[in-house]
């Protein structure tokens, strides 16, 4: 047998020595790995973008000052890309100011004496808005002294000392996100983005008011207020609101599928749930069945619900730095009762005791649990038959072609970045196909244009083949908890039929599963409609304006293309427009949308009077002369 060399030299084999090794001073660490500290960076498109986390970063720290019994009012300005946040508390200890915005590890809500039952707990926030911002001032003002310390990119530019100042006692910060590269390039604030920010502090600290840029944002009735907000439908019943110490619940039901939660802790909004949630939604199912001691279903007594939770809890344990879902078990950190317990002891109390003295609220309950029972029961046999369904070509989705990582997954990362295209025929999906990330884009190919599910019960959703397989693809079938991926993209061309393909899906998320929508899972990808090019550049334009600026830079000679449809850009080109450079139009849902109703109206079968507006609405555009 031959010998084996195992002195073989190979200079791909990079060196591992002592120089290797490095030590990352101060704030260094988070400019390497922003990730870690505020999670993904974006550009502000959406609500869980860096920008917005470094913003809500210092916001907790005034909100903590307010939840200590000290100030009550918050100003916030937002100018040309940076931030101010002013509050009234008791304003970081000078001494120790530089420090607390600075040194990692560094704060007062260690001590728990100082801060009881806060959101930041590590140390960690304000020295990573610090670190990743290309300008940073911190002043403090304390019994008419005041000291001033300005950072750039997380080094120290300057420092006033302690002097005499004026001004009420509190802490001002002002930040601009650093746009350098591969930080948050292009960057730009949603006002709208914050407006919702904001609210939900007032709505879970009554009693606060905040000004962003003037207006004024304040709650009285705090989760009453949030529910009535996030309604996008009439309650079967005016919303029951009961607080304790330590916890705040609300919640009615609607005519409407699926669940609706809305959970904080510490005033922290966890997005994704977590314990408290989990206790909350197991605590009303169990309360309400053992209230009309009925053999129930779980999933009838909760169908169209919309409810939120807020607690307050000592040390919280979050699953990442960024707060977005609640891993504690304890209320104490040392033998304290259970979040399960403590919730559902709550519940139970005082659910029962609202129902007992609430007659006709507990009628028109029993009446939409009822109707939940006998509409699940008659799509019984359909549902088992559609499952058994799913299952033979789960393993292999003609519809679909999956991804490597998906949000559902409990280990690794990028999970944020998993998406699906859903697409309109096989030309479009083999153009998406051939050029997407196989790690985080999943494509699923409709065959054509999808049912017109307005008016349909549930029971549509697995007689029809394509809705069938799209519910298991996203796993959404008995709540979002599963759902497998972050973006649902609505991919299609930019022409009438395909603008008919988008409405026509919008419907069936609306009808079936419109918290997929209200939690912000769903977009529209634009396209582009033109390509217009020479022998040295090439752009692509988005609209009319885009168009006419690329032909004027590039001269006479512009080669222009219109794009009728995605099946038109060969894969090379596609990778660019699902790439970094992705565009995405968010489907948002408000309470002033009333959705049902357009969906009438636009779904409906109302098709005479959806002839009429359309002629008195149309509008000719005569072709251009050259």
């Amino acid at each position: 047998m031959a010998e084996l060399d195992l002195n073989i030299e190979n200079a791909s084999i990079p060196e591992y020595g002592d120089d290797s090794i490095k030590h990352l001073e101060g704030l260094e660490h988070v400019r390497l790995r922003p990730g870690m500290y505020i999670g993904k960076l974006g550009d502000g498109s959406h609500y869980d973008d860096g920008i917005y986390v470094l913003l809500k970063e210092v916001i907790d720290n005034s909100i903590d000052e307010f939840r200590m019994g000290v100030g009550k009012q918050i100003d916030i300005t937002l100018e040309d890309g940076a931030i101010t946040v002013r509050d009234y508390g008791r304003g970081i200890p000078l001494g120790k100011l530089v420090d607390c915005v600075s040194i990692m590890n560094t704060g007062g809500k260690y001590d728990t004496k100082a801060f009881h039952k806060s959101v930041g707990l590590n140390g960690v926030g304000t020295k990573a808005v610090n670190a990743l911002s290309s300008e940073f001032k911190v002043q403090a003002f304390r019994d008419g002294k005041t000291r001033i310390a300005t950072f750039e990119k997380g080094i120290q530019t300057s420092d006033s000392g302690i002097i005499d100042g004026e001004g009420a006692n509190g802490t001002q910060i002002h930040f601009r996100p650093d746009d350098g590269p591969k930080l948050f390039e292009n960057y730009k604030y949603k006002e709208e983005i914050i407006e919702t920010m904001l609210r939900n502090y007032c709505y879970l600290n009554t009693g606060l008011t905040i000004f962003f840029n003037g207006k004024k944002f304040h709650s009285r009735n705090g989760l009453l207020d949030l529910l009535t907000e996030h309604l996008t439908e009439d309650a079967l019943y005016p919303i029951i609101h009961l607080k304790g110490e330590d916890i705040e619940i609300a919640l009615t039901h609607c005519v409407q599928h699926g669940e609706e939660y809305y959970s904080f802790v510490n005033g922290q909004f966890t997005v994704q749930g977590g314990t408290h949630q989990s206790a909350y939604r197991e605590a009303i199912g169990k309360t309400v069945k053992e209230f009309y001691n009925r053999n129930m279903e779980l999933s009838d007594i909760r169908s169209g619900i919309v409810a939120a939770i807020a607690i307050n809890v000592e040390e919280p344990v979050f699953e990442s730095q960024t707060k977005t879902k609640l891993g504690s078990r304890d209320i104490a950190p040392e033998g304290g009762i259970s979040i399960n317990k403590f919730v559902n002891d709550f519940v139970k109390q005082e659910l029962d005791n609202y129902l007992h003295k609430n007659s006709e609220t507990a009628d028109i309950l029993l009446k939409k649990i009822q109707d939940a029972e006998e509409e699940r029961k008659a799509i019984a046999g359909v549902t088992k038959a559609a499952r058994e369904r799913a299952k033979k070509v789960n393993l292999h989705n003609k519809k679909l072609r999956d991804c490597r990582i998906h949000y559902n997954d409990t280990k690794g990362t990028n999970q944020d970045d998993s998406s699906i295209f859903i697409t309109e025929g096989d030309s479009a999906s083999g153009s998406i196909t051939k050029s997407r990330d196989v790690n985080t884009q999943a494509v699923f190919s409709l065959r054509g244009k999808p049912l017109n599910s307005y008016g349909l019960t549930r029971k549509v959703v697995y007689e029809n083949e394509e809705f069938n397989l799209l519910q298991a693809a996203l796993n959404i079938e008995e709540d979002m908890d599963g759902l497998r991926y972050n973006k649902v993209i609505i991919a299609t061309d930019a022409d009438v039929d395909g603008m008919h393909i988008r409405l026509l899906m919008l419907t069936f998320f609306l009808q079936f599963f419109p918290e997929l929508v209200k939690r912000g899972h769903v977009y529209i990808l634009q396209t582009p409609l033109f390509r217009v090019r020479d022998k040295n550049k090439t752009f692509y334009c988005y609209n009319d304006e885009e168009r006419e600026s690329a032909i004027k830079e590039i001269g006479p000679k512009a080669e222009i293309t219109r794009f009728k449809g995605l099946g038109e850009i060969s894969p090379d080109e596609f990778k660019h427009f699902i790439g970094k450079d992705i565009r995405l139009d968010q489907v948002s849902l408000r309470k002033e949308d009333v959705y049902m109703g357009m969906l009438n109206f636009y779904m409906g079968k109302n098709t005479a009077e959806r002839q009429d507006f359309i002629i008195d609405n149309l509008v000719i555009e005569e072709d251009e002369v050259e």
